[in-house]
């Protein structure tokens, strides 16, 4: 049974924890950044960042601000379409771990093509694999594979004060998503589970997916 995350964007406050953490425990280094004119920093994900908060706002209907945050990270599709591709170039460059569903990005990404990697990469529903021009490897959340495989949590959802995310077998986290979304519904009539059926990171929008990040939903 693999393991699904639950990111609740309703409990998110944007303190952005689970990104510097994540950052921390890969032991990314710092990268060099410029003011854009939003809170969202860095802008995008890279292979220094696996895992970024991201800032969207609009005027509702009364023409009151409304701040969305959207913790963004690889969604560990249940067949991911960047192993398929990465398939027909190099095997074994993406790979997928039948116990824990998670996907990772090996060292033979190194062996991809620069036109192959942008294949992989466009084979992301969610944009999600960066590549990495020193190492010329693809980069990605790994779902913090070695302490799931040593029987804890991801460092990110350890790190989240709100509890914005959970972790735990699938079916537990399809369960406990459902529960969160009727309850949620009764604030944010919109809200809705995106993709929980073919992904293992499960985000409770309160709003359509416009509202949040191009890719927030396929």
């Amino acid at each position: 049974m693999p393991k699904t995350f639950l990111i609740d964007t309703t409990r998110c406050t944007a303190c952005r924890g689970c990104q510097l953490a994540c950052k921390e425990w890969h032991d990314l280094p710092a990268n060099e950044t410029k003011q854009t004119g939003s809170h969202q920093n860095p802008p995008d994900l890279n292979p220094n960042n696996l895992k970024i908060v991201r800032f969207r706002e609009h005027l509702d209907k009364d023409g009151v601000v409304v701040w969305n945050f959207f913790p963004d990270q690889c969604r560990h599709c249940l067949e991911p379409p960047c192993k398929g591709q990465a398939d027909t170039s190099v095997e074994g460059a993406m790979i997928q771990d039948e116990k824990t569903g998670a996907v990772l990005a090996t060292e033979k990404t190194a062996q991809l093509s620069e036109e192959d990697a942008q294949s992989v990469i466009e084979a992301c529903p969610y944009n999600i694999p960066r590549l990495d021009k020193k190492t010329k490897r693809l980069t990605k959340c790994d779902m913090c594979f070695d302490r799931v495989s040593a029987g804890m949590q991801p460092i990110c959802v350890k790190t989240c004060p709100t509890g914005t995310m959970a972790f735990g077998e699938r079916e537990d986290m399809l369960n406990m998503a459902r529960n969160r979304l009727e309850t949620v519904l009764k604030e944010f009539p919109k809200a809705f589970l995106a993709d929980y059926k073919d992904v293992n990171v499960i985000y409770l929008l309160a709003e359509e997916k416009e509202h949040y990040y191009e890719y927030a939903a396929s």
